[in-house]
């Protein structure tokens, strides 16, 4: 299953993508500083809606391209993806990086980067990978 060196190094890997802290200070990586992944404990107000249902390990926030698409995965493997009430209406998913593996991650972290680059940047990267 994917870690923490694992996001970073996908993340990374994708044009101009820079690390640097959130305003927690925790993980995040951004396209032309604009967020696209991050580290997102589960907070207090998290955990009370989630209840018994709250997962223990570690978190990842990731954009998505929109509101269907965060839909479909939140549908297609919600053992991986889930939500909280913080996130509603807004296209972004929460994911069990413990559950889920490299290639997924890689897809996901991929996708989560042209939802934010440029266009003519995520253009010119879906150009190059072919």
């Amino acid at each position: 299953m994917a870690t923490w060196d694992d996001v970073r190094r996908i993340a990374l890997a994708l044009p101009e993508t820079t690390e640097r802290g959130s305003h927690d200070d925790l993980p995040a990586w951004r396209v032309r500083d604009k967020l696209f992944v991050w580290e997102r404990p589960l907070r207090r107000a998290d955990l009370d809606a989630l209840g018994e249902a709250a997962p223990d390990g570690p978190i990842l926030g990731a954009r998505v391209p929109d509101l269907g698409a965060k839909e479909a995965l939140l549908a297609d493997d919600p053992e991986v993806y889930f939500t909280t009430p913080h996130f509603e209406g807004f296209p972004a998913v929460l994911v069990r990086l413990d559950r889920i593996g490299v290639e997924e991650l890689t897809e996901l972290l991929t996708e989560a980067w042209h939802a934010r680059a440029p266009k003519r940047l995520a253009a010119a990267h879906r150009a190059e990978a072919g």
